[in-house]
């Protein structure tokens, strides 16, 4: 058994051939498709975050609409670029996300990718410390995210408050409980995935890692799971952890999906550089009609090490299409792998 979620980096542009031709109608569409979602058991709704692009940014107002429009799939994020963010007021808005939605949200943070223009986080007002990279000042704000969301008073009250205080230091409101054990790290490397594990954070892997063997995609990601698991477990946390794998997965139903997939029917995993000198590898598509896929996605061994799948989307073409596409697999692929 899998939970199976959607994964959409939300784009937008005036192309005739496009349902999402402004920023307002991939927010709203992506609110109407969460709503499907749940509506055909879909397990997750999960948005990327890029700055600078026409793509969806700022999650919390998105999050907190669909929270209140659902009541049973889970919200998340894949990823959020933490070298953007204040780590005390993403507090606030991600408690405020979460009690909305009941304790649904499940947020994927990590250090951040490749972005539209360079050191974009200058731009919101952050600077690595001297001796830092970015990458350490992203994950240094991780922890500071993660050491506040416990719930735990650190701020000194004021002695002539506008309203009276409890006794103690102050934490910062709204606390949403439980909400520490649902966060997530987007590990790019085997060494970040170990690292996630000993600050007690679930995993989401993507459709692409650091090429670390020369090995394919999903061995290279089924070993760095291995590696998560075993550093939690050894880390000697007290509950199990999650884990989560993307993927384009498209069932070939009809000819409209041919047209848009048909392509993809023979896609294989590549290689190739990101920023500058760092070697990927690229996870491959699958599309194909139904028997197909189930047969090759049963040896994709990083599935086999997941609990959750998220099948990317093209949210571009629209609310309806994108329901087929996720009820093909549900109805279709997934009970021939037990994932349902």
């Amino acid at each position: 058994m899998k939970k199976i979620g959607f994964l959409s980096f939300g784009h937008w542009a005036n192309h005739p051939a496009y349902q999402t031709r402004t920023a307002a109608d991939t927010l709203l569409q992506s609110i109407d498709l969460a709503v499907a979602a749940e509506e055909i058991g879909l397990d997750g709704a999960y948005f990327r975050v890029h700055h600078f692009a026409a793509q969806l940014a700022s999650p919390f107002p998105l999050l907190s609409a669909i929270g209140a429009k659902t009541s049973k799939i889970e919200i998340g994020t894949g990823v959020i670029d933490m070298r953007y963010e204040n780590p005390l007021y993403m507090v606030e808005d991600a408690g405020a996300a979460d009690l909305i939605s009941g304790g649904r949200l499940q947020l994927g943070v990590s250090r951040g990718s490749p972005e539209q223009v360079i050191d974009g986080w200058r731009y919101f007002g952050y600077e690595p410390a001297e001796g830092q990279t970015d990458a350490d000042m992203g994950r240094e704000k991780v922890l500071q995210f993660l050491s506040k969301l416990n719930g735990a008073g650190f701020a000194t009250p004021n002695p002539n408050p506008m309203f009276p205080n409890p006794p103690g230091l102050l934490r910062l409101e709204p606390y949403a409980p439980g909400l520490r054990e649902r966060i997530w790290w987007g590990a790019a490397t085997n060494a970040t995935a170990v690292w996630a594990a000993e600050n007690g954070m679930n995993l989401q892997s993507s459709t692409l890692k650091f090429d670390e063997s020369g090995k394919p995609f999903h061995i290279q990601q089924a070993e760095q799971i291995r590696l998560f698991k075993e550093a939690w477990k050894n880390a000697g946390h007290q509950r199990e952890p999650r884990v989560s794998v993307s993927r384009s997965i498209f069932a070939l139903m009809n000819d409209q999906d041919r047209l848009y997939f048909g392509r993809d029917n023979k896609s294989t995993d590549k290689f190739g550089y990101i920023e500058s000198d760092t070697l990927a590898v690229f996870g491959r598509s699958y599309a194909a009609e139904p028997d197909r896929l189930i047969e090759e996605l049963a040896k994709d061994e990083a599935i086999q090490e997941a609990d959750t799948v998220l099948l990317t989307i093209p949210n571009t073409l629209g609310v309806d299409y994108n329901v087929h596409v996720l009820s093909s697999i549900l109805e279709h692929v997934a009970p021939g792998l037990g994932w349902r």
